[in-house]
């Protein structure tokens, strides 16, 4: 992989998941703890800027009252509803600071589901930086970041999934996505596989 042909993907490092208080943080606080994703991904953000690397910050948000999803939602959306979640305006939606964007950093806006390329203009803005390889993590592994890699897939990228970077509601659900699913769209590897892989010229 070259290092500007590279865009390294965050999903959701906000308080609501990454922050003690937060309103979904009890529910992967402890996968946190086992894959030690959040210091894994500040190591990976820092070396990754400083490679050369396009780095990305996808956030997700709701207005009051929840207006984009509907009343009779199910599954993880009406859950995010119930738990009242990723307010707009609220604490738990920004960015944890231990993950806050740098400068050059991208901020993707729009994101209302649980596909990065589905409401927001992640793929026109990778398309039009020469981006050929996608490196995603954050949360949670099984939905956001899953949805996001098949969808990159789909779409001709390189795709990387970063296994010690993400995490989820259980270790049983962490490691059935990281063993079973990446593979089939993906190349798993953890931070450190990844920053090796890297290449600063062609």
């Amino acid at each position: 992989m070259i290092a500007d042909k590279t865009a390294l993907l965050l999903i959701e490092y906000q308080n609501d998941f990454v922050s003690e208080g937060g309103v979904q943080h009890d529910a992967v606080k402890a996968v946190m703890a086992d894959t030690d994703m959040l210091a894994h991904s500040r190591t990976l953000v820092e070396q990754a800027r400083a490679r050369g690397v396009t780095v990305m910050h996808a956030a997700i948000s709701f207005a009051d009252g929840y207006p984009e999803i509907p009343v009779d939602a199910y599954g993880i959306l009406a859950g995010i509803r119930q738990a009242q979640a990723f307010r707009k305006g609220s604490w738990g939606v920004a960015f944890a600071d231990s993950m806050t964007p740098a400068e050059d950093d991208i901020v993707i806006e729009g994101k209302r589901g649980l596909d990065c390329f589905a409401s927001t203009n992640i793929d026109f803005i990778l398309r039009q930086r020469g981006i050929t390889d996608l490196a995603i993590a954050g949360f949670l592994t099984n939905c956001c970041v899953e949805s996001t890699m098949r969808s990159a897939y789909e779409r001709g990228f390189g795709v990387v999934t970063l296994t010690d970077c993400t995490a989820t509601l259980s270790p049983a659900e962490q490691d059935a996505a990281v063993t079973k699913n990446f593979p089939m769209f993906s190349r798993p590897m953890t931070h450190d596989m990844f920053l090796a892989e890297l290449d600063t010229v062609a």
